[in-house]
């Protein structure tokens, strides 16, 4: 038995289901989940010595790779100047500044301890500046666990959502209305029939949490138009795309101004943190100026934005996504004829990128589940056989560091073309 192996073991009579977050009990794969001891630039190393080249990165966080020595020395020398005050922190201002540097649509900026806490934020925002309670969110797009968005599709427009978690009562996630991503017809019915009533719209401008789907022409930007038109709210939840991308968020790329963008991982250099950012007049509503509450005795934790801070300055340089881009690209077509082979596809935006168990790339959700997800669980296993880290399921998105070089990914790229077969 590995000690992974024993590991799990022992976890699962003290931990629920042996982990702290599901996806990596490895339910959706099958098996028994890695127990990750380390990490150094590209690898990460299991609790039995094995190494493998990681593209999950943390989920996104980690696109300077692992255990990079300046984030490190600086998250020592905040340690050494104490972990935790519950005060405000020099290093609030200077994340503050950073962020609102990267964002035009940006004017004001409150730092969470998650992105959970950032969207939650966000929709209470939202709702005392429309004095509106229902909400628009998009099918397969994750923001986190609070009750309001744990809401999948119900059977049709405006028919009731439903709960895709136990414990949530149909009175809280009865004003979350839910449709197709890509589906901007939809949005306008649901519009033209509650528009006065929706307080805001949420979405990942490119979706990252039903693996890698990118907008449809035209899809953000007629979102932008529909909530200006009903006054409503839009909401850009920019936690994985946040600084992955370009310095700023996707919005950027597409010159767009959401009203309020929700930001987490890479801003913390892979420690806990959130933010929610946005226009002075919504962003003045959050107490002590106005009557929206929100709190955490951690939020902006001084640790955390050492690490981040450190992050972000390091991203400064344009050169940096220029060259993550171009690699990835390569690595990306490396792969393509392969695929083509096992009637399987792949596709990437900037560094991250998703290979999908069908011959179509996705436009939304329901396209997403036609991919043969017994073929992707069987090539997971033997891509750990060979040495290489994948998120674990076929509906999340891989991420490529700056730690990973040409020959890391000429390697990685063997191994996944070995692993197919």
């Amino acid at each position: 038995m590995t000690l992974s192996r024993e590991l799990f073991n022992q976890s699962l009579n003290i931990i629920p289901g042996g982990v702290n977050s599901p996806v990596r009990s490895f339910s959706s794969v099958g098996g028994s989940p890695l127990y990750i001891k380390s990490g150094s630039g590209p690898y990460i190393y299991d609790a039995d010595n094995n190494s493998y080249i990681d593209f999950c990165g943390s989920w996104g966080p980690m696109i300077l790779g692992h255990a990079n020595k300046e984030i490190v020395k600086s998250i020592q020398h905040a340690a050494s100047l104490g972990i935790s005050f519950g005060t405000n922190t020099p290093a609030e201002i200077q994340m503050a500044q950073l962020i609102k540097e990267a964002f035009p649509s940006i004017d004001k900026v409150r730092l969470t301890t998650s992105g959970t806490e950032a969207t939650m934020t966000a929709l209470r925002l939202a709702r005392a500046y429309t004095k509106r309670n229902k909400i628009l969110k998009f099918d397969g797009c994750y923001h986190g666990h609070a009750d309001a968005f744990l809401v999948k599709a119900g059977s049709g427009l405006l028919t009731n959502s439903l709960s895709s978690s136990a414990g949530i009562p149909q009175t809280v996630i009865k004003d979350t209305l839910v449709v197709p991503y890509n589906d901007l017809d939809a949005v306008k019915v649901i519009f033209e029939e509650v528009g006065k009533e929706i307080a805001c719209v949420i979405v990942e401008p490119v979706a990252g949490n039903m693996g890698l789907v990118k907008p449809a022409p035209g899809f953000l930007e007629g979102l932008r138009e529909i909530t200006l038109k009903n006054n409503s709210l839009l909401i850009f939840d920019e936690v994985i795309t946040g600084f992955r991308l370009c310095f700023g968020g996707y919005q950027n790329f597409i010159k767009m101004s959401p009203d309020l963008t929700t930001l987490g991982k890479i801003i913390g250099g892979g420690l806990p943190i959130g933010a929610v950012g946005g226009k002075k007049e919504i962003m003045d509503l959050l107490a002590p100026l106005g009557g929206v509450y929100q709190a955490g005795t951690l939020s902006g934790n001084p640790v955390a934005l050492a690490a981040g801070i450190v992050s972000l300055l390091n991203l400064k340089n344009d050169n940096i996504y220029k060259q993550l881009e171009e690699k990835t690209n390569e690595f990306v077509n490396s792969l393509k004829p392969a695929l083509l082979e096992h009637q399987a596809c792949i596709q990437n935006i900037g560094s991250m990128f998703t290979i999908y168990f069908q011959n179509k790339i996705p436009n939304n959700l329901n396209e997403m589940k036609r991919c043969d997800t017994n073929l992707f669980n069987t090539f997971f296993h033997k891509l750990l056989k060979n040495g290489v880290y994948f998120s674990p399921s076929q509906f999340e998105v891989n991420f490529i560091s700056t730690e990973h070089t040409a020959s890391v990914l000429k390697t990685a790229a063997n191994k996944i073309i070995e692993s197919l077969n």
